[in-house]
């Protein structure tokens, strides 16, 4: 089994462009964090990689992109795993361990389309593209005349069918996050206000996974971001509060700011008819920050979101 500043470290990843993208910010902080260390990137074809069409036509079962990728990590096939945390379930595998958080890229949700329209501009009845239960309740919530398509298919792939005159789309919602990684901002993409449209849990951010073991730990810690990590923690704590799983209509975005940790979250029924926002604030700790998401979730069940998450 390589042990820590073996030459190379395996990095495993999924082969879309974007997950390879990512892999790539990786390993450039791995190496400019610890000289002379070798990373090599390995491609890993998951489960919802080889039956995309039924991974993607049901949202609760995105974890078949990451399991395989944490168990390569944790039965020693690689060294080191890159993910979107928003898509990292959050049991972790035995045996492996987020070992660093990367600082995080913008966190909001940004509105594709020909013309570069705002989400209030689109002309009733358009068709917005989307393959996520958070976005299309909350598009719902402030547009109930648009009509919310679920699409498949990889960010790169859904830009270019809304950018197509004979595409089937007007617009599709996507992470900014994605879009700049990919090197698409360039694009006519209109950011969405958090106010109107807030995040997944954990949205904008890269989690390096390694084995739960302190030589591995060490090696990946000093890459990450503190204040990333307690503001993910916080709204993960928050999803696992409410049951977890990426098919729950659940949106949270924390950030540290004046010393305290700022944490919002909302539920919104699948419709769109119904909403709940919440917020509250922490000390900046880990701790803390779990516990936070925790108290919350709790808060928006007793406001009765719960009838949203079944």
């Amino acid at each position: 089994m390589t042990k820590p500043g073996a030459t190379p470290v395996r990095l495993g990843t999924r082969g879309s462009p974007l997950a390879l993208g990512q892999a790539e910010l990786v390993a450039e902080r791995l190496v400019r964090a610890q000289s002379g260390l070798a990373v090599t990137i390995v491609p890993i074809r998951t489960a919802g990689d080889r039956d995309r069409a039924a991974a993607l036509a049901d949202p609760s079962t995105r974890g078949l992109f990451t399991a395989e990728l944490s168990q390569a990590v944790s039965d020693g096939r690689v060294d080191l795993a890159a993910h979107s945390l928003k898509d990292l379930p959050l049991a972790q595998t035995k045996g492996t361990a987020v070992g660093a958080v990367l600082p995080r890229a913008p966190v909001e949700d940004v509105l594709v389309s020909r013309t570069g329209a705002a989400l209030a501009d689109l002309p009733p009845g358009a068709r917005v593209g989307t393959g996520s239960p958070r976005r299309r309740a909350q598009l719902l919530r402030l547009r109930p005349d648009l009509h919310v398509v679920r699409i498949r298919g990889n960010v790169d792939t859904r830009v270019r069918r809304a950018l197509d005159p004979d595409g089937p789309w007007d617009a599709v919602l996507v992470a900014r996050a994605a879009l700049e990684r990919l090197g698409l901002w360039d694009l006519p993409a209109r950011p969405v206000p958090l106010e109107e449209i807030l995040p997944a849990p954990g949205q904008g951010a890269i989690a390096v996974e390694c084995r739960d073991d302190e030589e591995w730990l060490s090696l990946v810690r000093p890459i990450g971001d503190p204040a990333t990590l307690v503001a993910v923690t916080a709204e993960r704590a928050f999803l696992a509060g409410l049951g977890g799983g990426c098919a729950l209509p659940v949106a949270a975005h924390a950030r540290v700011e004046g010393g305290r940790l700022v944490l919002r979250g909302r539920v919104t029924a699948v419709d769109g008819s119904a909403q709940v926002d919440l917020a509250c604030e922490s000390a900046p700790e880990e701790a803390a920050a779990r516990a936070a998401g925790w108290a919350l979730a709790k808060e928006a069940l007793a406001r009765g979101a719960g009838r949203w998450l079944r």
